[in-house]
């Protein structure tokens, strides 16, 4: 049977095969899909090891008594305890009181209903999800400049046809590896590859040119580019003057970072940035992408309008192997914000507080506009709430115990709660924490849409039956309605809930009025925007003829560099950033649960430059604290030159004390509301010292 790996935004095609194993499928290739063509990483070969009932929840758990263990319970018990538990908080202290937590790998269909529930049924206004830790910088700037949030506005496979790709932040060698191949090929054409990173990954061994900038410090990089481009007369003016507004005033900024300023702030060398700016100009098409390392700054969404800035000034955009994309980390990143489980977004990308768009999503929910709550706090506010403002929460598909910044708070928070229920797949260190735990299907184990990386819409079919003691997160969102008064409005039926998902986002900038389950399969995807009209989809840039501004024009961003949320000093001189490893996946929840997985990565480390390691006297492997003003992470030394010497990395997959999220800043970004997770201060100190 054809599907989508349950992992990353790449949604890798893979084809599964009956086995008479416990876990009852196996992956084969499945080479027609033209995005890995066959290829997939070790996660997603190893996929159906999660399956097996040795390592995932088989039935309901509650916690009968306060601070008693988790028990085995019968759905009617465990439906009925989460009933209460959120009526209670609500009837107490009204709507608000009660919180929903969702997550970038839910389904379009599992997303939109979840966020249906809780501005119909709970009537809050406090939903939010933990793709806001993902994308949202990325997301903010693409509607500032162009009107429109599409993560790539064209297929990855343009990616290997253009000239030039500077690559920010992002290591898909070791988050997407089957991307790498239209990396490679792109340099096998005579195209060239420049990356942005403070380390030498090994997507960076890949590269033409390797800047390696100060953590926190892409937005003076990408302004000093800018300068360069100015200052050598490299700007399209036909391009600005036709296409774009707001150049003076983004002109005049970047013209305050000339490139001495830029090598002093960035530690990049002006004879690089001439370089880079020479082979982006040069080449006859280019590109900028975008991933976690520019977009998770308190300063992210300026930060990646300065690399639009780049793209605009040069004719890099609206037309064809050329522009800035951005590469959307969970498998559905993308269309997990389109409809409706953000704080401020309707179905279909509509804004909450936009008369219209309240008007036509209440009308397809039969219900009267006034009724719709309005915008809500943001995934870090909401959980800083928990406990004080929100007192009960429906958490579905994330583990902020591991994945939140200030993560020992987050932990914290959690535990004050009057009420948590917990939808997961397996025991997560979060679902460990809840009062009611609701064991729900997978990937293999129900059908949904999910939609890439590229903007392509996919269809995810069910192979095997999930157990028995098991439902689908749509028949717990229907069996929780029914309790708390509504019978009608929520089916289980996926593809019933999809039909209405395609009437409410009708008319919106995510259309996926077009699209169908017929049609998802005979085409093997589909790009939105598609209204319901033959021959409107966008395969394609959807700006090649105009933007989605509401005057057609690409907009500047007038943006200046501004230190971090937190910068070192005496007590703690180094910077911490933060990413993922090849073997493991986000929280690691799932990942850490497949021997295969955890050989390749069994644990944290901390990665250090040889002249650090010397300085504190630690030799590899052997243990070091990471300290922060929020606490102390304690893993392996791993000793590289491939990192700049005033920056230590650590990965964030595992709990406990080498939990990396323990030191992280939640510093909020002022547009995106995303959390700093790639910079804050630190010192490093051999374990067995204390201060």
């Amino acid at each position: 049977m054809d599907t989508h790996c349950p992992y990353c935004a790449l949604q890798c095609g893979m084809g599964l095969r009956p086995t008479g194993g416990e876990e009852g499928v196996e992956v084969v290739e499945r080479t027609a899909f033209d995005v890995n063509r066959g290829a997939l990483c070790g996660k997603g070969r190893t996929a159906p090891a999660v399956l097996s009932s040795r390592v995932r929840l088989t039935g309901p758990l509650v916690r009968r008594r306060a601070g008693g263990p988790l028990e085995p319970a019968g759905w009617d018990e465990a439906l009925d305890r989460t009933a209460a538990g959120l009526s209670a908080a609500r009837a107490s202290y009204g709507p608000d009181a009660v919180g929903v937590f969702g997550g970038g790998g839910l389904t379009n269909e599992k997303a939109y209903a979840l966020g249906k529930f809780a501005r119909l049924v709970l009537g809050t206004s406090q939903i939010d999800y933990n793709g806001r830790f993902c994308m949202s910088s990325a997301a903010a700037a693409l509607n500032r400049a162009f009107g429109l949030d599409r993560g790539l506005p064209f297929p990855l496979a343009d990616v290997a046809r253009t000239g030039c790709v500077i690559l920010v932040g992002a290591n898909p060698a070791e988050t997407m590896p089957p991307a790498l191949r239209y990396f490679t090929e792109l340099r096998e054409r005579g195209g060239k590859l420049i990356v942005v990173d403070p380390r030498r990954t090994r997507t960076a061994e890949h590269a033409d040119l390797h800047l390696a900038p100060r953590p926190g410090t892409d937005l003076a990089l990408a302004l000093g580019m800018l300068h360069l481009v100015v200052a050598e007369g490299r700007v399209d003016t036909g391009f600005v003057a036709a296409r774009t507004s707001g150049w003076e005033e983004a002109r005049a900024a970047a013209m305050a970072h000339w490139p001495e300023l830029v090598e002093r702030i960035t530690g990049v060398p002006v004879p690089a940035l001439r370089e880079a700016v020479a082979l982006f100009c040069d080449a006859e098409s280019s590109m900028v992408l975008t991933a976690r390392g520019p977009e998770q700054q308190s300063k992210g969404t300026d930060t990646v309008g300065a690399w639009i800035n780049l793209c605009l000034a040069t004719g890099r955009a609206g037309r064809p192997l050329s522009g800035y994309g951005c590469l959307t980390g969970q498998g559905n990143g993308q269309g997990g914000r389109e409809h409706g489980q953000k704080a401020d977004q309707l179905p279909g990308y509509r804004r909450l507080d936009d008369p219209a768009a309240r008007e036509h999503v209440a009308r397809v929910w039969g219900v009267d506009p006034g009724v719709l709550p309005g915008p809500g706090r943001s995934a870090y506010e909401l959980l800083d709430a928990l406990g004080r403002d929100v007192l009960a929460l429906l958490l579905a598909g994330s583990n902020p115990v591991v994945s939140a910044p200030r993560a020992a708070h987050v932990e914290r928070r959690l535990r004050s709660l009057d009420f948590m229920a917990v939808c997961d797949v397996v025991l997560s260190e979060t679902a460990a924490l809840a009062d009611v735990v609701l064991p729900v299907a997978q990937w293999a184990e129900e059908t949904g849409t999910t939609t890439s990386l590229e903007g392509r819409v996919l269809l995810r079919r069910r192979a095997v039956d999930a157990p028995p003691g098991v439902r689908t997160d749509l028949e717990v969102l229907n069996a929780l309605a029914a309790r708390l008064g509504w019978e009608r409005g929520f089916p289980t039926d996926p593809e019933e809930v999809f039909e209405e998902l395609r009437r409410a986002s009708a008319g919106g900038l995510a259309d996926y009025s077009g699209i169908t389950y017929r049609r998802i399969a005979e085409e093997d995807g589909v790009f939105w925007p598609c209204p319901e009209v033959p021959g409107t989809d966008e395969a394609d840039d959807p700006a090649v003829d105009r933007f989605a501004t509401d005057d057609g024009r690409a907009r500047f961003a007038p943006v200046a560099h501004r230190p971090s949320a937190e910068e070192p000093d005496a007590d703690h001189p180094l910077l911490l950033t933060t990413g993922r490893v090849l073997a493991q996946y986000q929280s690691g929840a799932q990942t850490r649960r497949v021997a295969e997985l955890n050989g390749a990565a069994p644990g944290p480390f901390v990665e250090l430059h040889p002249r650090l390691a010397e300085r504190i006297g630690v030799a590899e492997g052997e243990p070091v604290a990471v300290v922060s003003r929020r606490g102390r992470a304690v893993a392996p030394a791993r000793i590289t030159p491939g990192i700049r010497p005033d920056t230590v990395f650590m990965p964030f997959h595992w709990p406990g004390e080498g939990r990396a999220n323990t030191l992280t800043n939640p510093a909020l970004d002022p547009v995106s509301r995303m959390p700093e997770f790639k910079i804050c201060a630190v010192r490093v100190e051999r374990a067995g010292d204390s201060r």
